[in-house]
């Protein structure tokens, strides 16, 4: 039986920066609706910041969702 330790290492590494990248982007999201949360609780609810950090959450875990479902279609394929 042959190994090819370079694609394993490779595999494992890619593995391991997607982990990561999604931990982060899920992190950030998080760390978005807590700022909006401090935004709308010291002015109006309607405010730029408010709706800024909206934004990023937003698209934080849409890009987690997006690695999932990736994820997911690759296996299903």
């Amino acid at each position: 039986m042959h190994i090819n330790w370079n694609a394993l290492g490779s595999t494992a590494a890619f593995s391991f920066l997607v982990t990561v990248g999604v931990v982060a982007a899920f992190s950030l999201g998080v760390l978005a609706l807590a700022r909006r949360e401090a935004a709308t609780a010291g002015g109006a609810p309607g405010g730029a910041k408010a709706t800024a950090a909206l934004a990023g959450a937003g698209l934080c875990f849409a890009a987690c969702a997006a690695a999932v479902g990736y994820g997911i279609s690759m296996l299903a394929g």
